[in-house]
């Protein structure tokens, strides 16, 4: 007997109340855990660790005949993987061990969390991290049909083609945002998609990428290439479709770009999606 069990064998003459039979017939999609903060390994593409505070939502289906669910097993999961395991774009295992823990017939875990790459800025090298927001989410469903998907947001600029044909001299720019979330093949490596590569090609389809940190001469470089590069919303989401599309582990996609104007109160905004439902989460 472990020392877990031990502990606990005080309480198993305690009534399960979860355990209760429900008459009302109605099973429940999702039942869980919101806001659980953790520290959760990422596997980088470098192979190295990096440490993140995951913020975790996690639930299971609740047959009809249950009154409830047990709540303290999310939470132990959760934290026993915290210590014991690494994650990259592969949560089937610890679904299918959600699964068998809560003897239900289905599983979802959502985890949100900073992801740091390190940057160069342009020209003079100078190097520091940047965070990325991302979530991974997972899905087990009756059938032991697996589905992830990766959302990303990346940070950007965009230089406004029209300002740039109208003026004689200058044109308004912004920062804008790039909302990606990825259906990744599950009959493929996890390993083929990583966060780095597709933050990468994203900002490549903006009019320039934003950095952590920038001297004299990388403002210099970034305000000319953006100059150079004008892109509407528009243009920024044709152009991740088209990199989207042709990105290997990838099966579907929901896109969103929003360009936090400088020269009005209101932001532009354009959003596309392909094989991609919200069921599929």
């Amino acid at each position: 007997m472990t020392q877990q069990n031990q502990s606990l064998q005080g309480f198993s003459t305690l009534l399960d109340v979860q355990g209760l039979a429900d008459k009302r017939g109605v099973t429940l999609n999702q039942v869980g855990v919101k806001n659980v903060e953790i520290p959760m390994q990422v596997i980088q593409k470098d192979g190295k660790l990096q440490t993140v505070q995951a913020v975790a939502t996690m639930s299971v289906g609740l047959p009809a005949e249950f009154k409830g669910t047990h709540m303290s097993r999310f939470v132990i999961q959760l934290s026993e993987w915290s210590k014991s395991k690494t994650l990259c774009l592969d949560l089937k295992e610890f679904l299918v061990e959600a699964k068998e823990r809560l003897t239900a017939p289905s599983a979802f875990i959502e985890l949100k969390f900073r992801y740091f790459i390190e940057k160069p800025a342009p020209v003079s090298g100078l190097s520091a991290p940047m965070a990325y927001e991302c979530i991974f989410k997972g899905s087990l469903d009756e059938q032991d049909n697996y589905r992830l998907i990766l959302a990303v947001v990346v940070p950007c600029a965009t230089l406004c083609p029209c300002s740039k044909a109208i003026s004689d001299y200058g044109a308004h720019n912004q920062r804008a945002e790039i909302r990606a979330n990825v259906i990744i093949d599950s009959n493929l490596d996890q390993r083929v998609v990583w966060i780095e590569d597709l933050v990468a090609g994203l900002e490549e389809t903006s009019s320039c990428p934003v950095y952590p940190l920038i001297k004299r001469v990388d403002e210099k470089f970034v305000t000319e290439k953006a100059y150079d590069n004008p892109k509407f919303v528009e243009d920024v989401i044709r152009e991740s479709t088209l990199f989207l599309r042709e990105y290997k582990g990838i099966t579907g996609f929901s896109l969103e770009v929003e360009a936090l104007e400088s020269i009005h109160a209101h932001n532009a905004w354009a959003a596309h999606a392909e094989n991609f439902l919200v069921e599929n989460v």
